[in-house]
């Protein structure tokens, strides 16, 4: 594929905070079309990912494009290609809904005025309220509504549900996934919340201190991970000979792994350490990438 295929491409990209390597040598490709969702532990490299890419801050070496252009040059006419939307939800207090919203149609000439409207229709915000009358639900309803509607290449919403109760979030996925003009464009949707993950996401990207872990469909990548429970006498088997391990839980005399990449010659191995009554059990989208990330968080960084 061409650069040009990409809406995210980084090669090498590395930012280092005194002894802190927050990107390693990051390559990463993200091509055009449908929903990605990044996700990672605190201190993944997420936020630094996203600085670098809108131009808010420089890497220490490697190279990051946006939508093909270099992010450390980005031009207006580059920036409204593309829609932001973060966790702060921040916009002017003071300012009425109507004057924000005028103010964004006349900056933006590809203003699409219909997806506006139908995604601030899932929220009870009124033209002549302030900003600052509007709950946190509102906020990221009205933040959504506004940068869909400027007609962006790329929709870039990093934990945009954070912070939200349950009500305001299930408005926020539906007005995201029920926009036509989210079919227009593509999405980068970054969260710790894997219930939304799996609701929204075509792709999956798992990073970990700094470098790529995974990229896949999220069903792919749950289908890679097993679960299974043995009654296994004394101690069971050295975590360390156990292959492919993420987790080992003892519960109620039971013995419970959660294991990478493994077929039924898994069961085997538990049946030769003595395992009785093994059974393999589902795994859900949220506890495999928990294992998962657990378990590279826990490896030690590189020098």
């Amino acid at each position: 594929m061409d650069t040009h295929d990409y809406v995210i491409h980084t090669r090498a990209l590395s930012k280092r905070y005194g002894h802190k390597l927050a990107l390693d040598h990051l390559d990463l490709a993200i091509p055009r079309g449908r929903i990605h969702a990044i996700v990672g532990a605190n201190g993944a490299g997420k936020s630094t990912l996203f600085r670098i890419l809108m131009g808010f801050m420089a890497p220490t070496s490697g190279e990051a494009r946006i939508l093909g252009r270099d992010s450390q040059s980005l031009t207006p006419a580059d920036r409204a290609r593309i829609g932001f939307v973060n966790e702060e939800h921040t916009l002017a207090s003071w300012m009425r809904v109507a004057q924000v919203t005028a103010m964004q149609r006349h900056q933006y000439p590809r203003w699409n005025q219909q997806a506006f409207d139908s995604v601030i229709g899932h929220y009870h915000v009124l033209p002549e309220q302030k900003v600052g009358q509007l709950s946190r639900g509102e906020r990221a309803g009205f933040n959504l509504a506004l940068a869909l509607a400027q007609g962006p290449e790329l929709l870039v919403l990093d934990e945009p549900t954070l912070g939200l109760d349950v009500v305001a979030k299930r408005a926020f996925l539906e007005s995201l996934l029920y926009s036509n003009a989210a079919d227009d464009c593509t999405v980068v949707y970054c969260s710790h919340q894997m219930e939304e993950i799996e609701r929204v996401a075509d792709n999956l990207v798992i990073l970990e201190r700094g470098q790529l872990k995974h990229m896949s469909a999220p069903e792919d990548f749950t289908a890679r991970v097993s679960h299974w429970v043995a009654d296994v006498p004394f101690k069971g088997p050295d975590p360390r000979s156990v292959p492919g391990l993420l987790e080992v839980q003892r519960l109620d005399g039971l013995h419970h792994y959660l294991v990478l990449d493994q077929d039924a010659g898994f069961e085997r191995f538990l049946r030769e350490a003595g395992a009785r009554n093994v059974q393999s059990m589902p795994v859900s989208l949220d506890r495999a990438v928990n294992a998962f990330l657990a378990k590279h968080h826990a490896a030690p960084a590189a020098a």
